[in-house]
């Protein structure tokens, strides 16, 4: 299974964020399944790639050449595939990839899996989509789907568009068995004027 992990590319994060992330590559390794990911070398993409390879994973780095000039490839990836720009770079990760897991991450990785969950939405895939809970990363995030959710900005349905791990583990479990759900396609009723 190709699993993508959108995450951070600081360095100046604590150091649990990078045990959960080297604990992530381990098992995905482990699992006999492929790596993707952004490709830089640093940060927690970094830490997943290195780990990932470490335990069996081959790596597949997908990366914007504007990055490359910046010298930021990995090369720890045991292949690197260079994108004219960021939308096809994630182009190329969705298409790529049977599952995708957020780790905590600043901008881009809350652009990259809120973009996944809006396509499950709209059915453009049927993938499994996975946020990976460290430190309680994410509850502040959760706590704006509920008020989505109360606000009848997003329907109760799309609960199911996305799974809340509280670490690799169980996200991994979660993707392994994973079983395509229905989503009411329909949308909210709009009230007559």
């Amino acid at each position: 299974m190709n699993i993508c992990v959108f995450c951070s590319s600081s360095n100046a994060i604590n150091d649990i964020y990078f045990k959960e992330a080297q604990k992530l590559g381990e098992l995905i390794g482990q699992g006999g399944h492929t790596l993707i990911n952004g490709g830089a070398n640093v940060g927690l993409m970094e830490a997943v790639t290195i780990s990932a390879s470490a335990a069996g994973a081959k790596t597949i780095g997908i990366i914007p050449e504007r990055m490359i000039g910046r010298s930021l490839a990995s090369d720890n990836s045991h292949e690197v595939i260079v994108t004219p720009d960021m939308m096809e770079r994630k182009a190329k990760m969705r298409d790529m990839s049977d599952a995708f897991i957020a780790l905590p991450g600043g901008f881009g990785t809350l652009e990259e899996i809120l973009e996944v969950m809006t396509l499950r939405q709209l059915s453009y895939h049927t993938k499994p989509i996975v946020f990976i809970n460290t430190n309680s990363f994410f509850d502040n995030l959760f706590k704006q789907f509920e008020v989505s959710y109360v606000e009848q900005f997003a329907k109760e349905v799309y609960r199911k568009v996305y799974f809340e791990a509280k670490d690799s583990a169980e996200a991994i479990e979660h993707i392994v068995n994973y079983s395509e759900i229905e989503l009411d396609s329909k949308w909210f009723k709009v009230p007559e004027k």
